[in-house]
């Protein structure tokens, strides 16, 4: 008996002893743990475009005015775009284990572009811009559970626009390898009121003459003067400011991806997107059939229905075949398919190289025309409610093809916190001959 006592009082202390230790390593696993910074992230890209169908200057190389008053426009897309945008991503876990991530980041972009300066017909618009954007997120993650909830908010200014963004998202992780995930989006913006210049009174009357000063009761800003910075009728500077329209945009996201097997993943996406408020440019220029100028006018509202699929396919450990198909629709008419592929390849098991190829097709919408082809009625007046003759409305098909480079060494490239760097190269071309060119760097630090 004394025997048995004994081995039972062992086991017991054996007992307490397992728990404590399970007890410390539950404690040392669910322990706070303050946000820590965990990533950096810097790309850096330069984009440079030609073409010849500035909406700016109606879709092409436009003639206003008649006789001796005629002004020509040249149609040019020509620009750069030097962009840069810095990421830091900090982690914490919160008592009860929850994983807390805050991602900061903010962009700064610097445009050059030709058609900007014919704001003006002159040529004396300021032919430059500067974007900033920084956008802030946040998102808690319960590991055990498979769930996610996030916030995020967004913020961009430049010199004629300017947008405030919200989004909240949730997802949800099964134990199949399944991942649900649905997100909402508010953008709330503000568009200057920067009208051509020679768009006078006589313009808005219908009356194909040019007058003299050609910025006469129009509301200019050095957007569209060389000089300036305050906006003005016909030379007076104490006129009421620059007004601006509104243009709300609300989207609802869904996505579902899956791990078929352990060679094959797939992901459906779908968006719901309703925008309203002013939906075109006033300094779009539209000419007409009988040399009629009157800056695009689009409806207050659209509706857009996207849907994509999206296929990985890993052969082996070197290379993957990623693979993307997109559907549009919306009710201005337009429709489009989007398919693209990449294929990363391991070179080594630290280096990779993807080439990659996209193709995207897209029909006109109700409401566009070429330059001069915009119909008048007996009056001389237009003959739609709506009418643009920005060619991002028109039918074209367009080809993108680059190759990607990586590189992520264990312990950093030269034993450095940078832990990868990759480089993209891509070239662009759209049967409307527009054509461009981009190059992006990728540094991670971590």
């Amino acid at each position: 008996m004394k025997k048995l006592s004994l081995t039972l009082i062992g086991l017991y202390l054996l007992f307490l002893h397992g728990y404590a230790q399970v007890a410390q390593k539950y404690q040392d696993i669910f322990q706070a743990k303050p946000l820590k910074l965990e990533e950096i992230n810097l790309v850096t890209s330069y984009y440079s475009q030609n073409g010849s169908h500035s909406a700016v200057t109606g879709g092409g190389t436009a003639i206003l005015g008649v006789g001796s008053n005629a002004i020509t426009l040249p149609g040019s897309e020509q620009l750069n775009d030097f962009s840069n945008f810095l990421e830091l991503k900090l982690v914490g876990y919160g008592e009860t284990g929850n994983r807390h991530t805050i991602t900061a980041g903010l962009g700064i972009d610097h445009h050059t572009a030709a058609s900007q300066k014919y704001i003006s017909p002159t040529g004396a618009s300021k032919p430059e811009g500067t974007r900033v954007y920084p956008s802030l997120n946040w998102t808690v993650e319960n590991i055990n559970q498979g769930t996610e909830f996030g916030l995020g908010t967004y913020y961009s200014h430049e010199y004629n626009y300017t947008s405030f963004a919200l989004d909240g998202h949730v997802g949800y992780k099964n134990k199949t390898g399944g991942e649900f995930g649905v997100k909402a989006s508010a953008y709330l913006d503000q568009v200057s009121l920067i009208y051509p210049t020679d768009d006078s009174t006589k313009y808005k009357t219908g009356t194909n003459s040019i007058t003299t000063p050609l910025d006469q009761l129009v509301i200019t800003t050095n957007a569209s003067r060389s000089g300036g910075g305050v906006a003005y009728y016909g030379g007076s500077s104490d006129a009421p400011s620059l007004p601006t329209a509104s243009r709300n945009t609300f989207t609802a996201s869904f996505t579902y991806s899956q791990v078929i097997n352990k060679s094959l993943q797939m992901a459906v996406l779908f968006d719901a997107v309703k925008q309203d408020g002013y939906l075109g440019l006033p300094f779009h220029r539209v000419i007409f059939s009988n040399h009629l100028e009157r800056i695009e006018k689009l409806p207050s509202s659209r509706t857009k229905l996207p849907i994509g699929l999206r296929l990985n396919y890993f052969m082996g450990d070197d290379v993957i075949i990623r693979s993307y198909y997109r559907y549009y629709t919306d009710d201005w008419g337009l429709t489009s398919h989007t398919a693209s592929i990449e294929i990363p390849y391991k070179i080594t098991p630290f280096f990779s190289i993807s080439p990659f190829y996209r193709y995207y097709t897209q029909s006109a919408t109700k409401y566009f025309a070429p330059l001069y082809e915009h119909k008048v009625d007996a009056a001389a007046n237009p003959k739609d409610a709506y009418y643009t003759s920005n060619y991002a409305s028109s039918a074209f098909s367009s080809n993108y093809v680059g190759v990607g480079l990586r590189t992520a060494p264990p312990g950093g490239i030269n034993n450095t916190y940078l832990a990868s760097l990759e480089l993209r190269i891509g070239h662009y071309i759209q049967t409307t001959d527009l054509n461009s060119n981009v190059i992006s760097l990728h540094f991670t630090f971590k």
